[in-house]
């Protein structure tokens, strides 16, 4: 039997996996980034590993998933 390896995400707030689901859901490109203190709280780190952008995109592509975006109108 193949077993499914779950995996773990920090969706924290300023977290890379809610900055790629909240530039999803405005409808923004993609631009991975996090904030270590919090959304807003000091400047955005952009300067990731490849799996700190996998984390990101994971955020935004599940988000995407979803279908679920701001009503602008």
């Amino acid at each position: 039997m193949k077993r499914e390896m779950k995996m773990i995400v920090n969706a924290e707030h300023g977290s890379l996996y809610d900055r790629g689901s909240a530039d999803s859901y405005y409808r923004r490109p993609a631009t991975p980034h996090y904030y270590p203190n919090g959304t807003g709280h000091g400047d955005p780190i952009t300067d990731l590993t490849e799996s700190q952008i996998r984390e990101y995109m994971r955020g935004y592509f599940d988000q995407e998933k979803d279908g679920d975006h701001k009503d602008y109108e």
